[in-house]
């Protein structure tokens, strides 16, 4: 739960300090997805908040079922290699399905990844210096973020274009 600390500018003689719990194994897992509308270029962003949790793959196959009914249309989904994203009870959830289809990123190549830019922004953004004290309090702040990065198209399309496979954007 210790935040990430960032420079900041604060008036002269008046450091900034933050005060935070030590020891506190408290976590917030985030499944999340950006969306690019291959006709419209519309993008879109969706996410579920795990506080206490880890992201195992039943969650991913509930997120991505929730996300397919969201969109009601065939979708393909780009994924990196993380354990729960390669697991037999996901394959075998979205194959059946039929509207899903599903690639993996490289291993290895962050750098592909738009999900790993939003998360970076996040982290180095909005949550920088920000002391949670529980991991509701964590996850409600994140969450007012992520609602508000939704209304913010041009940033959520650099997010693709950070990345070389979307660099024509």
């Amino acid at each position: 739960m210790a935040p990430l600390v960032r420079r900041t500018w604060a008036p002269r003689g008046q450091t900034p300090i933050l005060y935070q719990r030590t020891r506190s194994h408290d976590k917030v897992s985030v499944i999340g997805a950006l969306t690019l509308s291959p006709r419209s270029r519309r993008v879109g962003l969706y996410f579920a908040l795990l506080p206490g949790e880890n992201a195992k793959a039943d969650h991913f196959r509930r997120f991505l079922a929730d996300l397919r009914r969201h969109l009601q249309r065939p979708i393909v989904v780009v994924r990196d290699r993380l354990a729960g994203h390669r697991a037999q009870e996901l394959r075998e959830a979205l194959d059946r399905s039929g509207r899903v289809h599903l690639e993996f990123l490289p291993p290895y190549a962050p750098e592909l990844n738009p999900v790993e830019m939003l998360w970076g922004y996040m982290k180095m953004n909005p949550l920088a210096n920000h002391p949670a004290t529980d991991a509701p309090q964590l996850a409600q702040r994140a969450q007012r973020h992520f609602l508000d990065l939704r209304h913010r198209p041009a940033l959520l399309r650099s997010f693709f274009r950070a990345t070389p496979l979307f660099s024509h954007l």
